[in-house]
This record gives C-alpha cells, sequence and structure tokens, in this order.
C-alpha cells in the first residue's frame, strides 16, 4: 500500500525545491521516490494554471460529490425503508392529515395517495366529512385559550392558562388537554426567570505519566507541546508530537498562529502516520490541549488524554528537552527573515536531521527511525 503524505510535508517538499534542493537530495534525506516528487511538482503546475490537467481543487470536489452521491442513496435507502414500516403502523386516516399538508404545499394528491398507498376517493371523502364533536370541541377550546393569552399579554403558558379556564370561565378541562392544544397552535407563555446555573470548566485530564517517559515499544507514549520564534515577518509556531520510546517526531505542524487548529493538524498527522492503539498523549494544560477540537480528535483515535500539573514545566521534561536542543541547534544560530524561510529551516531539522540524521545518546547513539529499525518485535507489537 503506497503511503500517504500529509499535505503540509507536501508543501514543504515543494518550497524546498523552489529553494534550491534537487531532487536528489531530497530524495536521499527523505527516503521518497523522485517519482513521488516529480508527481507533486507537476500537480502544482496543474494547480497554479502552467500545465493543463485536473487540479487539485476539482479532485477534491470529484471525491467530496462522490461521497455525498453515496450519502445521498444511503439517506435515500433509509427513507424508503422508514415509509414502509411507518405505513405498517400508522392508519389512513392519520396518514390523510399528511397528504392534505402535502397537497397545501403543491404536491399532487394522486402522487401523494400512490405513495402512501391510500385511495385518492378515501382522501376525498376525508377531506370532505364534516368535523366531528371532538374536533369541534378543540377548535373551540382552541379559541378560548387564544383569548386568555392574549387577555394576559402573552404571559400565561399552560398552567396559568388552564387554572384561567377552569377557574375564572368554569370550564371542565384537563391540563393535558390545553397543553396540546396550545402547542398545536403554537402558543406559548413567556419562560420564567430562572437561577443561572454555575458554569464549570471542562475537566482536564489526570497525569497518566508522572514524570516516567520510558516506554519498551513504538506508540505507547506521545508527548506534544508548541514553541514559537521571532522572524521579521512575526513569529512563526510549531507544535510536535514526539514518541517517547525512539524520541522520533511522529507528527508536526507549522503555522503563523498557534490555534487549536495547529495542535490538531499535528496529532493527525501523527494518527496517519502511526495508526495508533490506546497510546497515551500527554500534554500540558494549554487552552489549544483543552479545546474542543483538540480533545475531539484524541477521542476519535482512541488516544488517552494526559496532562501534567499547571505550571511546572517538568511534568514534560522530555518535550521541554526537545524544544531545547531545536533552539540550540537552529533557530538561535541566525536571524531569519521571513516566514516561510523559517518553516522550512524547521521542516529540515524535524524530518531529515532529527528523525534521520541526529545521533541520541539515549539511544545508543541511533538516529531515531534506525532504532526503530532495529526493534521490528517491539514495532509489530505496537
Amino acid at each position: 500500500m503506497p503511503r500517504r503524505y500529509p499535505p503540509e510535508f507536501r508543501r514543504k517538499v515543494l518550497d524546498l525545491l523552489k529553494a534550491g534542493r534537487s531532487v536528489a537530495e531530497l530524495v536521499r534525506d527523505l527516503e521518497i521516490s523522485d517519482q513521488t516528487i516529480y508527481n507533486w511538482r507537476r500537480q502544482e503546475l496543474i494547480d497554479t494554471g502552467q500545465m493543463p490537467g485536473v487540479t487539485s481543487a476539482d479532485q477534491a470536489e470529484l471525491v467530496a460529490a462522490r461521497r455525498r452521491i453515496a450519502e445521498l442513496e444511503t439517506e435515500l435507502a433509509v427513507h424508503r425503508r422508514a415509509a414502509e414500516l411507518l405505513k405498517e403502523v400508522v392508519p389512513p386516516k392519520d396518514r390523510y392529515a399528511a397528504i392534505q399538508q402535502m397537497a397545501a404545499e403543491g404536491l399532487p394528491v394522486e402522487v401523494c395517495c400512490r405513495v402512501l398507498e391510500v385511495s385518492a376517493s378515501g382522501y376525498y371523502a376525508w377531506r370532505n366529512r364534516p368535523p366531528s364533536p371532538r374536533a369541534l370541541r378543540h377548535a373551540w377550546l382552541t379559541e378560548q385559550i387564544r383569548a386568555v393569552h392574549l387577555a394576559s399579554r402573552g404571559t400565561y403558558g399552560s398552567r396559568r392558562v388552564h387554572a384561567e379556564l377552569r377557574l375564572g370561565r368554569g370550564l371542565v378541562v384537563g391540563y393535558h388537554a390545553v397543553e396540546m392544544l396550545m402547542r398545536r397552535a403554537a402558543i406559548r407563555g413567556l419562560p420564567g426567570s430562572r437561577r443561572p446555573r454555575p458554569k464549570h470548566q471542562t475537566p482536564t485530564a489526570s497525569d497518566l505519566v508522572n514524570r516516567d517517559f520510558t516506554r519498551s515499544s513504538p506508540n505507547q507514549l506521545w508527548v506534544t507541546d508548541i514553541t514559537e520564534h521571532p522572524t521579521r515577518e512575526g513569529k512563526v509556531y510549531c507544535a510536535v508530537v514526539l514518541d517517547t520510546f525512539s524520541r522520533k517526531v511522529v507528527g508536526w505542524s507549522i503555522d503563523a498562529t498557534q490555534t487549536a487548529t495547529l495542535v490538531t493538524n499535528a496529532l493527525s498527522m501523527a494518527i496517519s502516520n502511526r495508526q495508533p492503539t490506546g497510546t497515551v498523549i500527554h500534554s500540558d494544560h494549554g487552552v489549544q490541549f483543552t479545546s474542543w477540537a483538540f480533545t475531539r480528535r484524541v477521542q476519535e483515535a482512541g488516544l488517552a488524554p494526559s496532562m501534567g500539573s499547571i505550571g511546572d514545566c517538568y511534568d514534560n521534561g522530555m518535550i521541554e528537552s526537545f524544544w531545547g536542543r531545536m533552539q540550540t541547534e537552529l533557530l538561535n544560530r541566525r536571524r531569519w527573515r521571513t516566514r516561510i524561510e523559517l518553516a522550512n529551516a524547521i521542516f529540515e531539522y524535524l524530518e531529515i536531521f532529527h528523525n534521520r540524521q541526529r545521533r541520541h545518546s539515549s539511544l545508543g547513539m541511533l538516529t531515531p527511525i534506525e532504532y526503530e529499525r532495529l526493534h521490528p518485535i517491539a514495532l509489530s507489537v505496537a
């Protein structure tokens, strides 16, 4: 099965090509085929109108259209089956009311009768039949209810309307009948004042790590965090997901803002690359990691959220050490002019240098990828 590369990864490879890197260098450093890079470059020429072909946007629209057609076919099958089941429990007399509503909306009576499996003559006989005594009483009671509601300046709900009908007008009527008729006539009272409920913050996750980052196989524990660095154009933010077993960066995202999308994209890349099961994802209590989007992505992937104590950098010490090395080895070594220049450099550092070239003392002077290749049993178990 061919490997799928995230769009952000492809974008950075093309940026490096524009910056002067050769295809051969990128093939060697990133371990991807030259044909893949040529295909990405050709697609970019199509997307920018420099070459004829189907653009990425058109391809996405075609995929979305096919998906929507499949969804509509499923919904149609559900509607058909639901109509069959409902016709078994809904008597014809009740179907007549639905036909009358559809006829008022301009739909053909004959077609409605055929779909709901009732005769058109039966429908017309039902429509022309004089109202029953019960229907007449309900219509009269509705007018009484409307008068009481109007006299109350539109403030009375069903309880007070019922009380006024019985105590003020001497009518014998049940409360549930009044409630039903008011609902049918869309008559509502003003809501009473209620004490505001206390707002509770969404509970954050407990600490499942306790500063012990040692793991015996991949995808047992991931740590994640955000760093920032200035350029002359403004700051660049980078979120990283690190596997503590091999120190490999399994997911990353680079952007000009530090929103929930930044960390969610990094996590999504890690999930796509590793396909984890039951992995612990450890972070701090930043608003990005407690956001609805990030929390929902964690739940959907079946990960176990973990957070250290507030304001204690040692509770996520491994990722803090990673940022320290990146500051020393890359970020602080020069002044960066543009965001794209720094983003390209961060991409090269994460994917080429850190994962494939940098030797880590904690891994026996192996690179993260070399270390994982020497542990096939652990990888198969993960």
